[in-house]
């Protein structure tokens, strides 16, 4: 092995500050050259397939590409450089083309065809035999089965969709970091926190100007939105958040047409395999039966939470036109005077209750809660880092025997994309007669410290970081020894994030949140009288927040289930249209949100936004177990690792779940959890 090359070291943990962009292309075309050789040996190779001889050594070597190009992926996300940029670019249609190439290559799939119906099928393992099924059906969504004309066009389609996809997101971050706001007088920043003042202040130093910064990365932007006394400031940053990647900004970063593109080519591909439509082809490998199931079950959940998002919204008005003055509330208005009536419903504010979670009580907090539910023992570890804001933790179990390792990056960086998410850097299977630890990326974008403090974490972002740890957990505590079902492979899409909402619950348990917090400068914990605030106020408004989500889930659906790319209709008016049917805040007309909707348009929740809703009515099923028994019960703990955690995709989502539970999911615990019962 070349370990001249870091990115062709497989013999431990990534050596990220070693990585530069002139690595990329010679590993990545080594390692596609010898899988290449490889799976031309393997279509010559007339014996007859076994799991040894075929699917482990393909599975060998496809590991070895996806861990290189994981880590190029990974820095192109959380340190983007524009000759990192240019090497990924380079890079990415040429991986994307191999596994088409792969995906379509008949001889391998009869060779998967012929170990299924073989005596040997069941000597396999059930990890081994549902890796096989799946593979089958992954053939024939890849275009296998298709005649030749229409497998050129089926590889050219996905080369595309995976070029957009990148684009889409390079334009939403270069449209984010395009835009940044100097404020010189100090009135204008009346009601903002002190240390988000002061945060601006030294954004402003960092450039070598006075003043205050402003810019439209999240720990920026939303404290202005929820504090900011100015409404004309609220009012600017608002529009420039939603206009992100539009018309309204640099035309090259406009994501409008790759939207028409993206919509256009995924129905195309979806007819080429036979399907009506896209949405049908993405719940071939989800738990949901159909899009008219999805439909059903987003607006029935609609039809019962739209009543408390009117009432929520009529509360909001009547708050905001008596006390504030506002007798028209606008869409910059619903954050600053929602905090307003938080305030004076239940007197404390989302800035108080910061004060209570530094990031360095909330993590050990955190981990003190899985050592508690699962018999772990995590531990801060040394190894080489991509940015000295990340940290290293190693998991082991409690007899001392190590289980996994996990990187954390919680604050958010010019170079570094929105949002949090959990990405796996090696994933555990059994290598002959040792078993390979798997690792994982835990990504969010958290305000970065102030001065000597500690950083400060809201409510909301401790849910975050929770939400995150969940999915983190369920690759790291998996059981499965094959790779193709280990951790989160092979989990239905719509069931990938049963484990990371489970996890929020906690953040809403007394006995938990003690162990979370500690005043920044009296280091207190926080007063049980605060804590029962939080609680009183924990469904405020989760009408509106509900009928939100419900509005991004249906867009999508109906985006790629009848929605005709083609057609006269434009995205946004088919947001439009399914806004006046379930939403209650409608928002300007020069609103955007369809181009920075990246979930859907390059990551991989293309009509699969509705898991989050699906997930979350099996997740508070699940934490209702825990809620019966004792939410800090090791007991229950560890039946949730057997039953749901450890199976990994050995197996069906509903009978894990059932196995846990003991019964099928209902939404009632669901409605509960939101107070909508």
């Amino acid at each position: 092995m070349n370990n001249a090359n870091p990115l062709l070291d497989f013999s431990g943990l990534p050596r990220f500050p070693e990585i530069c962009p002139e690595h990329v292309t010679p590993a990545i075309e080594q390692l596609l050259s010898e899988n290449r050789l490889l799976l031309e040996n393997l279509s010559g190779d007339t014996a007859a397939p076994q799991w040894e001889n075929f699917v482990g050594v393909l599975e060998d070597a496809n590991e070895r590409l996806s861990r290189a190009w994981g880590q190029v992926s990974h820095l192109n996300s959380v340190m983007n450089s524009p000759e990192l940029r240019e090497a990924y670019n380079a890079n990415l249609p040429l991986i994307t083309a191999y596994y088409a190439d792969l995906s379509q290559n008949e001889v391998l799939f009869e060779k998967y065809k012929k170990l299924r119906i073989s005596p040997l099928f069941e000597s396999l393992t059930g990890e081994q035999q549902k890796i096989i099924e799946n593979e089958l059906r992954d053939f024939r969504l890849g275009g296998a089965e298709l005649p030749p004309q229409d497998k050129v066009r089926f590889k050219v389609i996905q080369e595309e969709l995976s070029s957009l996809g990148a684009k889409f997101e390079e334009n939403l971050l270069d449209a984010t970091n395009a835009f940044s706001l100097y404020i010189e007088g100090e009135k204008e920043l009346s009601g903002i926190p002190a240390d988000e003042i002061q945060a601006a202040r030294d954004a402003a130093a960092q450039d070598g100007k006075t003043g205050w910064k402003f810019t439209l990365r999240a720990p920026s932007w939303l404290p202005v939105m929820q504090y900011a006394d100015n409404r004309n400031l609220r009012e600017r940053m608002y529009r420039e958040y939603v206009t992100r990647a539009s018309e309204f900004g640099n035309i090259e970063w406009d994501n409008t047409p790759l939207i028409c593109q993206l919509l256009a080519l995924r129905k195309e591909a979806a007819k080429l395999l036979g399907f009506a439509n896209y949405a049908e082809l993405s719940l071939v490998s989800k738990m949901a039966e159909s899009p008219g199931q999805v439909l059903n079950f987003l607006n029935e959940l609609g039809a019962r939470a739209k009543p408390y998002a009117q009432r929520d919204l009529a509360e909001l008005r009547e708050f905001a036109a008596e006390t504030l003055g506002m007798t028209q509330l606008e869409a910059w208005d619903i954050a600053y005077a929602s905090e307003k009536l938080r305030v004076s419903q239940y007197a404390f504010s989302d800035n108080e209750v910061k004060q209570y979670f530094p990031e360095d009580q909330v993590l050990p907090g955190m981990f003190k809660l899985a050592e508690t539910l699962y018999g772990l023992k995590i531990v801060p570890t040394e190894t080489p880092i991509w940015h000295p804001d990340v940290k290293f933790f190693s998991i082991s179990d409690d007899k001392g025997a190590p289980i996994g390792q996990f990187y954390v990056d919680l604050h958010a960086r010019e170079n570094k994309r929105g949002g949090a998410w959990m990405d796996d850097v090696m994933t555990r299977r059994r290598k002959q007669e040792t078993i390979q630890l798997p690792v994982a990326y835990l990504n969010c974008n958290f305000a970065p410290p102030v001065g000597n403090k500690p950083a400060l974490l809201t409510h909301d972002e401790v849910g975050t970081l929770f939400h995150e740890f969940g999915h983190g957990l369920h690759h790291l505590l998996t059981r499965a020894e094959e790779l193709g079902v280990s951790g989160i492979n092979g989990v239905e899409w719509d069931a990938v994030e049963l484990p990371s909402q489970f996890m929020e619950n906690f953040c809403w348990e007394w006995d938990v949140v003690r162990q979370l917090s500690r005043h920044v400068d009296n280091g207190e914990s926080l007063p049980r009288e605060l804590f029962d605030k939080m609680l009183a106020a924990k469904n405020f408004q989760s009408g509106m927040q509900t009928v939100r989500q419900l509005e991004f889930a249906l867009f999508d659906m109906h985006l790629h289930y009848d929605f005709d790319p083609d057609g006269e209709n434009t995205a946004l008016e088919q947001l439009q249209e399914v806004r006046e049917r379930v939403a209650v805040i409608i928002p300007p007309s020069y609103n955007r949100f369809p181009n920075n909707f990246s979930h859907i348009f390059a990551g991989g929740y293309a009509a699969g936004y509705y898991s989050y809703k699906w997930a979350e009515v099996l997740s508070a099923d699940a934490y209702s177990l825990f809620e019966e028994h004792g939410v800090l019960n090791p007991e229950i703990g560890h039946r949730f690792w057997n039953e749901i955690l450890g199976v990994g995709g050995s197996r069906p989502a509903l009978n894990s779940f059932i196995s846990f539970r003991g019964r099928e999911p209902n939404i009632d615990a669901l409605l509960r959890h939101n107070g909508m019962s």
